[in-house]
């Protein structure tokens, strides 16, 4: 079994309400830019403690949260009976594993950081939303790597906007869109945070 690297952090997690305010600035701007209503069944793609589709939730019928960190799972599950849409919660590395189904649209917060090869990433993707569903992926603007102060399994120093936007074209993806969703303020700088959107 992968490495739980958040096993100790689990539980203090939304402790850090500037780690809080970054995740519902990119749900406001998931809401924003996507058009979403409540016959629509979700994915969230590293779904940690639940912070984004705690946010999107009011706005969809139905999420999976996916999430290959056992610690993370167990803080959602105890939020399951708040959340203002159905729950789905799948314990698995999406990276190795296949899901044989699809979805009306797939939503993630600072988890693509910890894909390593994100082009066969954006090709699952690709393959998991329906024709017409969208994607909403958020994460980091390239960084000099003091963002994590410690190691979670980063396999990427943020992203550079333009490479990012060409993965998600290349596996498909028509209307693709990146724009500033947040910028995550720590004690050793400023962090901008960007949404990517686009459509199968």
């Amino acid at each position: 079994m992968a490495k739980d690297f958040f096993a100790g952090k689990a539980a203090v997690y939304e402790q850090d309400q500037r780690r809080v305010d970054n995740v519902n600035n990119i749900a406001s701007a998931i809401i924003e830019r996507v058009k979403l209503d409540k016959r629509m069944h979700l994915m969230d793609f590293g779904s940690g403690t639940g912070l984004l589709l705690e946010g999107v939730a009011p706005h969809a019928g139905k999420i999976t949260a996916v999430d290959v960190s056992k610690a993370m799972n167990e803080q959602l599950e105890a939020k399951r009976g708040r959340l203002g849409c159905e729950l789905e919660m799948l314990e698995l590395d999406l990276t190795t594993a296949d899901l044989d189904r699809q979805f009306d649209g797939i939503i993630s917060s600072m988890t693509m950081h910890h894909v390593q090869d994100i082009a066969a990433m954006f090709g699952k993707f690709h393959k998991l939303v329906k024709p017409g569903g969208f994607i909403a992926i958020s994460d980091l603007d390239t960084e000099d790597g003091s963002f994590h102060t410690e190691d979670t399994g980063v396999h990427h120093h943020g992203f550079d906007r333009a490479k990012f936007l060409d993965a998600a074209r290349s596996a498909g993806f028509k209307d693709v869109v990146v724009t500033t969703a947040s910028i995550m303020h720590k004690p050793q700088g400023a962090f901008p945070v960007f949404l990517l959107t686009g459509y199968r």
